[in-house]
């Protein structure tokens, strides 16, 4: 098996078609239904079952697909770690979901261009918790800093900082929560439960966004009200364009990181030590602000 057969098994199963396999990566369909038949010729195993909706995955396929990943990834590390500059002597790939980059990993990686530039990053946004733990189990990342992690063999868990949530509103002539300009952005689950326990009369709201921190623009161009990460709305709580509701509940949920407890420790200990300052130095207290 090469490389490129593994790259076509992952694209037919991210698109789920040999058809949109085909656009994905440029190549004709009859090309890629070669490459799928003799990689399952070479395994033993049928990786598809073909109709006419397209293609899903067997049993096999579905085992074979982490092999695939780390094939996939391996290479790519090779590729890169080649080309790192002289003084680059390690490699870091992180993960972490899209709220937690604003306002928080985008600080964190200059702050490891200055305090570790022999370690090159690649970086990227993973929408979920679970999304994000498996691409760490499947070796495509090295670290993940996620709001909800789950306990695996093998992997450590760490705390790193804890995020508050505080209901923040564009409308400043109110001190209330005015219904009619209550916006719902959801935060997951735990936000869900919590929402519901302490608004039970704000259970419809007039709109139910789940847009993450990008919803702080829909604050800022309209009269509303909703509730936000207090690093996201600190800027605008401090120029004035948005105020906090006081006497209202602030929700705290811990913010992880995890990693696999085989990865290289120093790596890791740099990296953890990093996001630890960032969060130190860059992050409010409720607090701070009231």
């Amino acid at each position: 098996m090469d490389i490129v057969q593994a790259r076509t098994f992952l694209a037919v199963l991210e698109t789920g078609s040999f058809l949109r396999a085909a656009e994905k990566i440029n190549a004709a369909q009859s090309t890629i239904s070669g490459r799928i038949k003799t990689l399952e010729v070479m395994l033993g195993q049928e990786l598809f079952e073909r109709n006419k909706t397209g293609a899903t995955p067997t049993q096999a396929g579905k085992e074979f697909a982490r092999h695939a990943i780390s094939i996939v990834r391996m290479w790519d590390q090779a590729k890169i770690s080649l080309a790192l500059r002289d003084e680059q002597k390690s490699m870091l790939t992180i993960g972490g979901q899209p709220s937690l980059w604003d306002g928080f990993l985008l600080k964190w990686l200059p702050w490891m261009r200055q305090h570790a530039p022999e370690i090159a990053i690649r970086a990227q946004m993973v929408a979920s918790s679970p999304a994000l733990m498996q691409q760490l189990v499947d070796g495509v990342l090295d670290l993940v800093v996620l709001y909800r992690p789950e306990a695996r063999p093998g992997y450590v868990i760490r705390q790193i900082f804890e995020e508050h949530l505080v209901l923040v509103t564009s409308e400043l002539s109110t001190a209330t929560i005015e219904e009619n300009r209550y916006i719902y952005f959801d935060w997951g689950p735990e936000f869900q439960a919590d929402h519901a326990m302490n608004f039970p009369e704000l259970s419809t709201p007039v709109m139910n966004l789940n847009v993450g921190t990008l919803g702080i623009s829909f604050l800022l161009e309209n009269k509303a009200t909703g509730y936000f990460p207090l690093r996201i709305a600190e800027p605008f709580l401090q120029s004035g364009e948005l105020k906090l509701l006081e006497d209202t509940p602030i929700f705290t949920y811990p913010t992880y990181a995890a990693y696999s407890e085989d990865h290289d420790s120093k790596l890791i200990e740099v990296a953890i030590d990093g996001l630890k300052r960032v969060a130190s130095k860059e992050l409010p207290e409720p607090e701070d602000v009231f």
